[in-house]
């Protein structure tokens, strides 16, 4: 097995202790992933798995059905999960405290958990717009926070991974949810501050914009009647992404390959022009 690089000092320059582990892959490696009983968040655990993670905790206030026990299934006793409301800091707290106490452990942490609404700005009503922010921005802050409170105190060089939006770089033209990107456009701005923040302690914190993907939340998209005709307008893929297409990008700011790797936004979104 190769061995870990380690970085060669360039003339009249200092020694550097950095030890640079070039291979992609998860292993050893403690991940946790918000709102990971289905959809993106279940996708991403599943590439966390299959690319040799040690063990993958959905924190998600639902319980968990169908499709997380078919996940669980192949990978036995590697996929959990704990209960936890991201929008209350002290249960997203107790949720990594748990799982700091049962794997020993967290390396990386994906702040996932969110929800859309897409309508009129004008049609919005107060409790609508809190509910996406609360979720969507604060819960993430919130998970983020508490993540990098642990990786400190275990002295850990952790990564921490938001889901953003192609929303947060321009509208949805067909079904526009201002909201919804605004919350969104916070989370990328929120990965760069609290990247350039953390630096100092190890802490890598980047982001993923996803695009269309084919989920529980998309469902209306490919229904459309006029839909084969969006595609061939806007170009790009014509289709949704699967939710595992998603996970390579995570796997890779997750893994040590990603050690120099921090501040950044990876939009996966096939090209497509409508969102």
């Amino acid at each position: 097995m190769a061995t870990p690089a380690t970085q060669q000092p360039e003339s009249g320059t200092q020694a550097s202790t950095v030890e640079v582990k070039p291979l992609l892959n998860l292993a050893g490696k403690i991940i946790a992933v918000t709102g990971a009983n289905r959809g993106i968040g279940l996708g991403v655990a599943e590439c966390c798995l299959l690319n040799g993670a040690e063990a993958v905790y959905s924190i998600d206030l639902a319980e968990p059905g169908e499709e997380f026990a078919a996940v669980e299934k192949i990978f036995p006793g590697k996929l959990r999960s704990q209960t936890a409301n991201v929008t209350d800091e002290a249960s997203i707290t107790a949720a990594i405290n748990k799982i700091v106490a049962e794997a020993g452990a967290i390396h990386g942490m994906v702040c996932n958990a969110g929800r859309t609404n897409h309508k009129a700005a004008l049609d919005f009503t107060k409790e609508e717009i809190e509910a996406l922010f609360s979720v969507n921005l604060f819960g993430a802050f919130y998970t983020a926070r508490a993540a990098a409170r642990a990786f400190i105190k275990l002295d850990i060089k952790g990564s921490i991974v938001f889901t953003a939006s192609m929303a947060s770089y321009r509208p949805n033209k067909r079904v526009p949810s201002a909201p919804y990107g605004a919350s969104k456009a916070g989370v990328r701005n929120m990965t760069h501050t609290l990247a350039m923040e953390w630096a100092k302690y190890g802490i890598r914190v980047n982001s993923i914009s996803p695009g269309l993907v084919r989920t529980a939340m998309t469902y209306w998209v490919p229904q459309q009647p006029d839909w084969e005709q969006q595609l061939k307008y806007y170009g790009g893929m014509p289709r949704l992404a699967e939710v595992q297409e998603l996970g390579g990008a995570y796997v890779y700011l997750l893994s040590d390959a990603a050690s120099y790797t921090t501040s950044i936004d990876i939009p996966v979104n096939g090209v497509i022009g409508i969102c």
